[in-house]
């Protein structure tokens, strides 16, 4: 049975000065999804706060199992495709051109351009945001770029520094891989396309036709099914390791090495201290690299039957204050840009390990095949190529397939 926390907190709710919107008729109940890495985290306070100054809204908050992406989209899909969505929730880039195939999203652009605080988010992360279409369907909430975390205890006892190079880093994890400790933690399950990313997109690969069968692209995808299967540098579990198993073996000291970003980084922290170290992830020979932006923004849908109230209550949680307070809870980054200075709920090395990786951070084809490839076609098919099932070359072939027919 998936556990669920229900906020099901009433009283009422309006952004003060955030919009500039008369009072609704009637009280009126906003359902909103969210998720945390941290199952414990609650938004009761925020929503406690928004009542306060809002008396014509209540908002009824539910906590739905990440799962690396399938739980969450899986029932968010269910639920639009059986007429009982909430009227809005956390979505990613990933999933929004699959969104727009379905006709869920409502168009946010009037609300957006009648909102006071839309200038304290930065133009780059609106631009990222918008849809293929010229429309605006989300609104930011908090982001991450993916970097590498190092175990310094371990790279000082043998001699090492951070890898910068693709090189550098199968030597070092060639290195480090000895009594009972791995160089790698593979993500190879859920989520882990945002592992591969880096080594096989930053090595040569690309969503456009031909660009996954590629000599590059392939040489790229071997290197990185052989860290398992030939270098044997990754725990046995990887085949099927998600968030959970490779921060829980890089915490215990049991892997040397592991790719996420800084919403993990405080219990990072709790469990080595200073040992923990990040850097952001190495670049290949051409020397330009790739990680993943990791956003995540609100969206309402277009079945909802309150979407200036559900406009009110996520805007406020884009407005100032209240998304640092968000982030805190979240464990990312926020993104307005008056949140920087007011932001001390990650190490300062975090944080620059993520500034310093998004010049050369992207994000995933804005596709209807995108959630597909990311909730199954990917895990499927780098499964079957750690376990030998099907080769490198094969796995590429089918995401070539998947894209481009």
């Amino acid at each position: 049975m998936e556990r669920r926390t229900f906020l099901k907190l009433t009283g009422a709710t309006a952004l003060a000065g955030a919009l500039a919107r008369p009072a609704l008729a009637a009280p009126t109940t906003v359902r909103w999804w969210y998720h945390f890495d941290n199952a414990q985290a609650s938004p009761a306070e925020l929503i406690a706060k928004f009542e306060a100054a809002n008396p014509d809204i209540k908002i009824e908050a539910e906590s739905i199992p990440w799962g690396g992406g399938n739980d969450y989209y899986t029932r968010l899909f269910a639920a639009l495709v059986a007429g009982n969505a909430p009227d809005c929730a956390q979505v990613k880039l990933s999933n929004q051109a699959r969104l727009l195939e379905m006709q869920a999203l409502a168009p946010l652009d009037d609300l957006i351009g009648g909102w006071d605080a839309r200038s304290d988010i930065a133009d780059p992360i609106w631009t990222l945001n918008k849809a293929s279409d010229g429309h605006r369907y989300y609104l930011p909430l908090h982001y991450v770029v993916l970097y590498l975390y190092y175990n310094a205890e371990l790279f000082a006892a043998a001699g090492l520094k951070p890898p910068t190079t693709f090189d550098e880093f199968q030597q070092s994890a060639k290195t480090l891989t000895k009594d009972g400790v791995s160089g790698f933690g593979m993500r190879g399950g859920a989520g882990g396309y945002d592992n591969w990313g880096p080594f096989v997109l930053g090595g040569g690969a690309n969503f456009q036709k031909g660009g996954m069968i590629s000599d590059a692209a392939r040489k790229a995808n071997r290197w990185y099914v052989g860290l398992a299967t030939e270098q044997k540098v990754v725990p046995p579990s990887a085949p099927t390791d998600g968030f959970k198993q490779i921060t829980a073996t890089f915490k215990a000291g049991r892997t040397a090495m592991l790719i996420h970003h800084v919403g993990s980084s405080n219990d990072m922290v709790a469990a080595l201290g200073d040992k923990v170290q990040a850097v952001p992830v190495p670049h290949g020979a051409d020397g330009k690299g790739w990680t993943l932006y990791g956003d995540e923004s609100n969206g309402i849908f277009s079945s909802s039957k309150n979407k200036e109230a559900a406009f009110r209550w996520i805007s406020f949680l884009s407005t100032g204050e209240n998304n640092v307070g968000l982030t805190k809870l979240s464990g990312q980054l926020p993104v307005v840009t008056s949140g920087a200075a007011q932001d001390t709920s990650h190490q300062a090395r975090f944080v620059a390990a993520s500034t310093a990786s998004l010049p050369f951070a992207g994000v995933l084809p804005d596709s209807p095949k995108t959630a597909d490839f990311v909730g199954t076609v990917w895990p499927t098919n780098m499964q079957q190529a750690l376990l030998g099932q099907i080769t490198p070359d094969d796995m590429m072939r089918a995401f070539e397939k998947h894209f481009n027919g």
